[in-house]
């Protein structure tokens, strides 16, 4: 075998360059896909059984398989010398493609590194978009892996292609000017504490309410409540106005403003026959007691008048005003309502649609869901209360209401 090998090479000059050549890529290739094998068969089901999730992540982000790249460059790297030798290809071509695959298997090496560091401690430092930085120091990895192989292909030195970087510096601006836009922005960010992991944000000018998901380079991943995903550029993010509820959550408490809107012909004077009932009200019981002692001393008081056939010539308690006294009594007693925050219940401008008496108060539990129960309890109870003190709450005529008019 070996002798009809040497006779078909005397007969044929050529395959003395080729064949070398030939043998030589099998070999890479074999090692190569025994790497890989001994990788997937082996080393990886060994690392996903240990409890530690770095090398976990390591796995997930291909760098043992990238490395595997390692041993065929390795093999022509070390037989390369002894086969190409006499051939028409030379050492030197032999050294500019190695050195090329080197550059191009290490900045994938790196890359993993970098990915894997993403994904393990992203989570554990949400206060720092981490994933933009290590985007970043990605995109200067390629910009020097480029300028390495420029270096290897031309044979300039890196540090002299660094100094022509100026000549082409605004074609670079142009190519780069999102990521450039993109880094000042994430430095604004940072810098400021606009914006982290897990905030709540409303960005109105791209249809944007939810829980920030991720911070990247040049993109902000937004989920929305409804559990649709919205990309937002990182830069435009900044350029246009957001609410960032980062405040509300972690001040413990979450603001109630609703109105009750009272139809303004229901509104009076209460007469004894009212404060009679109202008195039975555990949480007025006090306030009117308090009240009536300041009426009549303030009644007594008056001067300009001593009329006392019209109701208009002394001071006089009213339904809504007695209301107004139930509601400010009624969350002041409330296990759900911050008494530590802003308290107010206060009358609005009155309106084609009545006068509004308005809720400004806080609940104690900003969580969303507990949160809309307590504030709905809280209208329940309100709105159920107000025929009770004879007033109305005003609304449109509805359908039921045109069809009683018409039986009437």
């Amino acid at each position: 075998m070996i002798a009809l090998i040497n006779s078909m090479m005397l007969d044929y000059p050529i395959l003395s360059n080729i064949l070398p050549l030939f043998l030589l890529a099998i070999t890479s290739y074999l090692s190569f896909k025994i790497t890989r094998k001994f990788l997937i068969h082996f080393i990886i089901p060994q690392i996903n059984k240990s409890k530690t999730k770095l090398d976990d992540i390591l796995v997930k982000n291909h760098l043992f398989l990238r490395i595997s790249y390692l041993i065929p460059i390795l093999i022509v790297n070390n037989f390369a010398y002894i086969i190409v030798n006499n051939t028409p290809i030379g050492i030197f071509t032999v050294e500019l493609v190695i050195n090329i695959l080197i550059v191009l298997v290490f900045s994938r090496i790196i890359d993993s590194v970098l990915s894997s560091i993403t994904d393990a401690y992203s989570k554990r430092y949400e206060q720092i978009p981490l994933k933009s930085y290590i985007q970043i120091v990605k995109i200067f990895i390629l910009i020097l892996s480029g300028l390495l192989i420029i270096s290897i292909l031309s044979g300039v030195p890196p540090w002299a292609l660094l100094g022509s970087i100026g000549a082409i510096s605004a074609v670079l601006l142009l190519i780069f000017r999102d990521t450039i836009l993109s880094l000042l922005a994430n430095l604004q960010i940072t810098s400021n504490k606009l914006l982290q992991l897990h905030d709540w944000v409303e960005a109105p000018a791209f249809g944007a309410d939810g829980n920030v998901i991720e911070i990247a380079l040049h993109t902000i991943k937004v989920q929305n409540w409804d559990k649709t995903i919205t990309v937002i550029p990182t830069h435009k993010l900044i350029d246009s106005s957001f609410k960032n509820w980062k405040g509300m959550q972690r001040s413990g408490g979450r603001r109630i403003k609703r109105a009750i809107n009272i139809d303004i012909t229901s509104i009076k004077f209460c007469d004894e026959s009212m404060l009679s009932q109202y008195e039975k009200i555990d949480l007025l019981s006090s306030y009117l007691k308090e009240k009536k002692k300041s009426l009549i001393q303030s009644n007594k008081n008056k001067t300009y008048s001593r009329d006392s056939s019209s109701i208009l010539n002394s001071r006089q308690l009213t339904n809504i005003g007695t209301f107004r006294a139930y509601i400010v009594s009624y969350l002041k007693n409330h296990e759900k309502i911050r008494q530590d925050m802003t308290f107010l219940i206060r009358q609005l401008n009155p309106s084609e649609s009545g006068l509004p008496i308005e809720i400004y108060v806080f609940a104690n539990d900003n969580n969303w869901a507990n949160y809309e129960n307590i504030q709905s309890d809280i209208l329940d109870h309100l709105v159920a209360a107000t025929s009770y003190f004879d007033l109305r709450i005003f609304q449109n005529p509805s359908g039921h209401d045109l069809n009683k008019l018409v039986k009437n």
